[in-house]
């Protein structure tokens, strides 16, 4: 595998590869592996898929009743309109 030098890292990357190195116990070489990989578009058959947790409260808030009325909602959005699609094409 080819080996690489970097160099003027700035100090807030130079603090995560360690806290990383620290956490897992892994040496500093693997941890800015990792952290490569884990940033990569594809790495070891992975995709970077943003992960985010700003609606992470309203899951798991509805019932049945409130679920089946917004799955109806969303069925009537779903629906195509044949001569508006045409007219677009």
């Amino acid at each position: 595998m080819k080996q690489f030098t970097l160099r003027g890292l700035p100090k807030e990357i130079e603090k995560r590869i360690m806290k990383e190195s620290k956490e897992k116990g892994i040496s500093v070489n693997r941890a800015i592996v990792s952290l490569l990989e884990k940033q990569a578009t594809t790495g070891k058959g992975r995709s970077n898929k943003n992960v985010y947790h700003d609606l992470d409260q309203l899951f798991g808030i509805w019932n049945k009743q409130e679920f089946e009325q917004f799955e109806k909602h969303l069925e009537a959005q779903r629906e195509v309109d044949e001569e508006l699609w045409k007219q677009s094409g």
